[in-house]
């Protein structure tokens, strides 16, 4: 331990244990196999859906640490989460096809309250750990917020779904980054699935072909149910990604 570490103890964001940011035990949440998850009742126009880790104890905390506290130095054990999830949702696509990663967009309130966005940090070095496995990809950051929505906390399916409705769209001369590619879009979590399929709404009339949607994670709402299988097709192991 450093003599920093003794005058100034760091405690573990996911379970409060003194030691690293990120303690072993709490790191390993987020090294599973991933899986596929259906959000229950679920929404018209979602693609298929992947996530690591459910939303819950030292997965929820590192989330949170990660996105409201600036805990930066969490973003590579979150983003190897990340990175497992999308090689599972191309798992069936060909290795020659290119991949392009769209990050769901934070809005402006939430860049100026974190200082980043969390979502593309995560999706530049989730998109890191898969090129080491042969593919092609990049991250396009194409979508954007053209009106305001409401904070979804307290909102039902229903009415997160309507809150998002038109609500992203592709700027201008994003289209180009996204023809003959595979599409995953890509975000923390996953809840209903009402901001899955907003981005995926807006990237289809740009021509692109959205394949998957990947997360490190993904939650159940009070009153519904959160149906988390694993895929028919082969779970990929945990990716390796670099700080």
């Amino acid at each position: 331990m450093s003599l920093l570490n003794l005058l100034l103890p760091v405690a573990c964001a996911g379970c409060g244990r003194i030691g690293p940011a990120a303690c072993p035990e709490c790191v390993a949440a987020l090294q599973r196999p991933a899986h596929a998850v259906r959000p229950s009742p679920e929404p018209a126009g979602l693609p298929p859906c992947f996530a690591v880790a459910a939303y819950d104890g030292v997965v929820r905390e590192l989330l949170l640490a990660a996105k409201e506290r600036g805990a930066v130095g969490l973003l590579p054990v979150l983003a190897a989460g990340l990175a497992t999830a999308v090689g599972l949702a191309v798992a069936d696509i060909p290795l020659s096809r290119p991949l392009v990663l769209v990050p769901v967009p934070s809005t402006a309130a939430a860049i100026r309250t974190r200082g980043d966005d969390v979502v593309l940090g995560l999706a530049r070095r989730a998109a890191t750990a898969v090129r080491r496995r042969g593919r092609t990809v990049r991250v396009a950051p194409v979508l954007r917020h053209v009106r305001a929505v409401r904070d979804s906390a307290g909102l039902g399916s229903a009415e997160r779904a309507a809150n998002l409705l038109g609500a992203l769209a592709v700027r201008p001369a994003g289209s180009r980054l996204l023809l003959d590619s595979a599409v995953v879009v890509v975000d923390d979590l996953i809840t209903t699935g009402a901001t899955v399929v907003e981005a995926a709404r807006a990237l289809r009339p740009a021509g692109a072909t959205v394949c998957g949607a990947a997360t490190v994670a993904a939650t159940a709402r009070r009153g519904s149910s959160l149906e988390t299988r694993v895929a028919e097709r082969t779970t990929v192991g945990a990716l390796a990604v670099p700080p």
